[in-house]
């Protein structure tokens, strides 16, 4: 039967669901059933090619995951093993005193090859290659192993954090995140695998050394008293046989014992283990050269086997110089590059005039590198993942973001511009990562301390090392680039009615013409003019609500020109009409809705001073102003301390006025008016802003 049709059937089998019950029958019935000597044959030689692809795997996988079964296959293997051995074993009792290929060739072959005639040289091969895999390679990889589940758990909380913050930032989509999230999981699930199988591995180290005298003094005993062999002759046969078992089955357990080591020692990487060698290893032609001089050098003393350090330190500093001079080779075409010829000097134009970017990026020196594509930067990509995060959330298409070094700044500085105009900058470490301070942490890190340039949380930048214990302690840790990322992502947001214009005001239109072209043409200019449509795309976005929905923004206006041109009181109506959006943004998707109201005698106040300012610039006593401001300020916290969106609920002609007054004060807090909020919400009052203005009375 070929291989192909072999492996259809394995596959036919794993199909209906018969692999693995067939799988452990089989191993069952080789540990009760005798076998004959060719069956065995079969079963050893493969046993050895099993443990040979499995190590092969473990070589050629890129990162740990990607063999991610591999504790089970461990687990298979093992009883494979020691299965074969309870078979061989009763082989070898049974029918040992036949001759020395009672148990097969594969066995005599092992036994006869490394015993040469010498059982006691055959015994302590046999033990050293117990004890290099029992004390050496079992040990460390169960060690190694241990030590890996007990970090990768610890720092679950703090890599989940990282992604989350990515995901905030607009450097991942949900899907990506999604990826990264399963990859943690199943992360922590095969470091915790591979901690339990490495004991698989030393049990069946111990196993094998109590399966060795189990053979050779049961098979010595059954040899001479039930089969009157001689004591030479039941030595030579049982020992034969029994240290060829022993082999047979030991190679296998190095390899595979060898592969699990493989598995917990290695990091992710783009490349195999072979490629991490060579070019980690062998990448400064320095090692090389060095060694060669010591080697060439122990070759000159006398007595020493000159042939061999002598042309071992010839082939090392061959190997040497000639990468010296590829990489001498590659320095010189760059600086042998042909000089840019000097353009003739022309008069100037308009295109000597440079036009103001809406978004810019300034950064120093140091930070090129972290824009630089040729060398690695990845700043590029997390600011177009940032554009199109935010371009899907605020309902149109952010502007490209123009980056330029800027010789002015210190090397390890950046400045964010909006329209020329700078509206953040920070400093960084572009060699190190920074980690963040979320307000709860278990330990401290050894490093630099700094704030984080967004938010303002303590932070200590800390080298690449150590982000798994700092994610273990509970900081979020992020890159340098991620921290640029992250500023711009919040700046664009904070200015986002900044970005829109007219230009794009029409892309928008035109977008929604191509599916509703009835609906855009009822907005003719004589009812509402551009103007006034883009001021009420700009208030929402200064208050946080998306415009994707464009459709019922567009429909609100259409209905609502014909008796006002105001942007304020157009944009009143188009917040009703997005009540729903604009409620789930804040309240998520709870039904209940905790908020904050004004006492009846403030509101008439307020009102009253609505209406005497004309509704646009309501005059309030400085005195009563600022007792307000601090009432609310109070209430916005009392309420974000107990995990709950700060909420104010208004009447309708007061929106406008306490959303700007929150605004200049109380960051955090919503002001929502009455017919803004859905008729399915429940709405909870849980405190007021109390007849004496400055005072918040807890409403239960």
């Amino acid at each position: 039967m070929s291989p192909q049709a072999v492996l259809a059937n394995v596959r036919g089998l794993h199909a209906i669901g018969l692999g693995v019950p067939l799988l452990l029958l089989a191993l069952l019935a080789m540990m009760v059933v005798p076998l004959a000597p060719f069956v065995l044959d079969v079963l050893f030689t493969f046993n050895i090619s099993l443990s040979m692809v499995v190590i092969l795997a473990a070589i050629y996988s890129r990162r740990p995951l990607d063999f991610a079964v591999f504790p089970i296959v461990l687990l298979v293997t093992t009883l494979l093993r020691l299965a074969l051995n309870i078979a061989s074993t009763r082989v070898v009792l049974l029918e040992g005193h036949t001759g020395t290929d009672a148990a097969g060739q594969v066995i005599e072959a092992f036994g006869a090859f490394v015993i040469g005639g010498n059982y006691a040289v055959g015994l302590v091969v046999f033990a050293i290659l117990v004890i290099i895999n029992f004390v050496v390679v079992t040990k460390g990889a169960g060690r190694i192993a241990e030590v890996s589940a007990r970090f990768t758990l610890d720092a679950m909380p703090g890599k989940q954090m990282a992604i989350d913050a990515d995901l905030n930032s607009g450097l991942l989509s949900q899907d990506e995140a999604r990826t990264r999230r399963k990859d943690v999981a199943e992360e922590a699930d095969f470091y915790g695998a591979m901690d339990g199988a490495s004991k698989f591995v030393r049990g069946d180290a111990v196993a094998g050394i109590l399966i060795l005298f189990i053979n050779l003094i049961g098979g010595l005993f059954i040899g001479m008293l039930q089969h009157n062999l001689s004591f030479e002759m039941a030595l030579k046969n049982y020992a034969l046989l029994t240290i060829g078992d022993g082999l047979v089955a030991q190679i296998p357990a190095l390899l595979l014992s060898s592969s699990a080591a493989l598995m917990v020692t290695r990091v992710s990487s783009a490349q195999d283990v072979g490629g991490q060698i060579i070019q980690q290893l062998f990448d400064d032609p320095r090692t090389l050269l060095i060694a060669a001089g010591i080697v060439g050098a122990m070759g000159l003393v006398p007595g020493m086997p000159n042939l061999a350090f002598l042309s071992l330190a010839s082939l090392a500093g061959g190997a040497g110089l000639y990468m010296l001079r590829k990489q001498s080779e590659g320095e010189a075409e760059v600086d042998q590059a042909p000089a840019p010829i000097a353009a003739p000097a022309k008069e100037l134009s308009w295109d000597d005039v440079p036009s103001v970017d809406p978004l810019g990026l300034e950064v120093g020196y140091r930070l090129i590198p972290l824009v630089d594509t040729a060398q690695n930067g990845q700043l590029m990509g997390r600011i177009k993942g940032v554009r199109k995060k935010l371009s899907r959330e605020l309902g149109f298409l952010v502007p490209p973001v123009h980056i330029r070094d800027n010789l002015e700044l210190s090397p390890d500085s950046y400045r964010l511009s909006l329209k020329g105009v700078t509206v953040g900058e920070g400093q960084i470490q572009p060699e190190r990562e920074l980690a963040i301070n979320p307000g709860q942490v278990f330990g401290e890190l050894s490093g630099e301390a700094g704030k984080d340039p967004v938010f303002g949380l303590e932070a200590v930048w800390i080298d690449a090392g150590q982000r798994d214990q700092a994610q273990t302690f509970g900081y979020t840790v992020v890159d340098a680039s991620t921290v640029i990322a992250t500023h711009l992502s919040h700046a664009i947001q904070e200015h986002a009615h900044e970005l829109l214009g007219h230009e794009e005001v029409q892309q928008l239109l035109d977008r929604l013409q191509e599916r509703t072209p009835k609906l855009v043409e009822q907005l003719e200019p004589e009812k509402l003019p551009p103007a006034s449509l883009v001021r009420v795309l700009q208030n929402l976005l200064r208050e946080g609500v998306p415009i994707r929905d464009t459709r019922t923004i567009v429909e609100t206006l259409a209905e609502h020109a014909a008796r006002s041109q105001d942007p304020d009181v157009l944009t009143a109506a188009v917040r009703r009409s997005l009540g729903r959006l604009i409620v789930q943004n804040i309240n998520e998707l709870r039904s209940e809705l905790s908020v904050i109201t004004i006492d009846p005698g403030l509101d008439r106040l307020l009102q009253d001073s609505v209406q005497a300012g004309g509704g646009e610039g309501a005059m309030l006593e400085p005195g009563l102003s600022e007792r307000l401001q601090w009432a609310l300020q109070e209430a916005t916290q009392k309420q974000e301390a107990s995990g709950d969106p700060a909420v104010l609920l208004v009447p309708d002609p007061l929106r406008l006025l306490l959303a700007r007054f929150a605004r200049a004060g109380s960051g955090g807090l919503r002001v929502l008016s009455y017919g803004e909020v859905p008729d399915e919400i429940q709405v909870r009052v849980i405190a007021a802003v109390g007849g004496e203005p400055g005072l918040t009375a807890a409403v239960h």
